[in-house]
């Protein structure tokens, strides 16, 4: 079985303030989802990310930050790491993550092995 890590972009659940209740309503169908995976014997881990974030990259030899980036709806929100027989396999998997029914999408990536 190889490993893929799923990364969850954009949705609306990144946008504004919810009740107790209307988050436990949005996060219900994840956890629905995950305990699937967990007895399927595919999730291997996962976590929701924080909001913001920032960039390190090198600029004329100087390691320089940007960012927080609040609102940026390709952000990383959330990943997930599974096992699969094979890429068909990742991708069906990914096909059952609730945040493509709230706008969202999941980059499907292999983790390479050394």
């Amino acid at each position: 079985m190889a490993r893929y890590m799923l990364l969850l972009r954009g949705g609306d659940e990144s946008v504004g303030e919810y009740s107790p209740e209307d988050f436990q309503r949005i996060i219900q169908p994840y956890i629905d989802w995950s305990n699937t995976l967990r007895s399927e014997g595919r999730h291997l881990g996962g976590d929701e990310l924080d909001s913001g974030g920032h960039v390190v990259r090198m600029r004329d030899g100087q390691a320089t930050v940007d960012g927080p980036y609040t609102e940026t709806k390709e952000s990383i929100g959330g990943y997930f790491m599974v096992q699969a027989a094979n890429d068909e396999e990742a991708l069906e998997i990914a096909r059952g993550c609730p945040i493509l029914k709230r706008g969202g999408f999941v980059e499907v990536r292999a983790i390479v092995e050394h």
